[in-house]
């Protein structure tokens, strides 16, 4: 009797679920409109759990001044963590930032260094993931978690599969990042399932000028294009 009172019936979840299709167009929209003015961008991805004097932390904010430097904007998660030395980096440098936050029961909240018109809030973790791969000439991916993971892997699904343009998919931080490489190689490109052009569109790096020289370098060969 108690699991009949917690349950909701069908019809009423299939109610429901029709309501949602509106807040989730009505997220869409006030992303497209938003970010559709903010010119090119790069994002960058990280851990929120890390801390200000952090060396990963202090890396992210110097690679965002530098690619505030080259004219790009610079787009975060939004909340703490590297995603806080994202924006500040590029808030400091004087160019665009970004935040894309999306509510959690813990860890999330905004920083205080996106600018006031461009801090937008989701509540559907797929919608703010359109908005990251639409709007972003890069990806710059800082040590994290299960979340800076899955972003990166779906931009190298998304780019392998033809389904959005190619972009430069830069990993920071060698000692961090080597061993999952160094497994992409040995196990999925060894059983077959990945190929080995497939590795040519990640890049691992240390320095904020790497990631720059990666950044021109591939759009001097490739015109600067939407990625949708």
């Amino acid at each position: 009797m108690h699991r009949e009172s917690k349950s909701k019936g069908w019809n009423e979840i299939k109610t429901n679920d029709s309501w949602a299709i509106f807040k989730i167009m009505g997220e869409f929209v006030n992303g497209y409109e938003k970010l559709s003015k903010i010119g090119p961008c790069v994002s960058i991805f990280g851990s929120a759990r890390t801390k200000p004097d952090h060396k990963y932390y202090k890396l992210a904010e110097e690679v965002a001044e530098k690619i505030v430097d080259q004219g790009y904007g610079v787009i975060t998660g939004g909340g703490p963590g590297i995603m806080e030395a994202g924006n500040k980096g590029a808030h400091i440098a004087g160019g665009t930032s970004v935040g894309l936050n999306i509510e959690l029961p813990f860890e999330q909240h905004d920083n205080p260094y996106i600018d006031s018109d461009k801090s937008l809030d989701f509540d559907y973790f797929f919608v703010r993931k359109v908005m990251f791969v639409k709007y972003s000439q890069g990806f710059v991916v800082m040590p994290g978690g299960f979340g800076t993971l899955d972003e990166l892997f779906e931009a190298i699904t998304l780019i392998q599969t033809h389904k959005i343009e190619t972009f430069p998919i830069i990993l920071v931080g060698r000692e961090f990042w080597e061993g999952l490489m160094d497994w992409v190689k040995s196990t999925l490109l060894g059983a077959g399932n990945i190929s080995e052009k497939d590795l040519d569109l990640i890049h691992l790096v240390d320095t904020g000028d790497e990631v720059i020289e990666i950044l021109n370098t591939f759009y001097k060969e490739y015109d600067l294009s939407p990625n949708f």
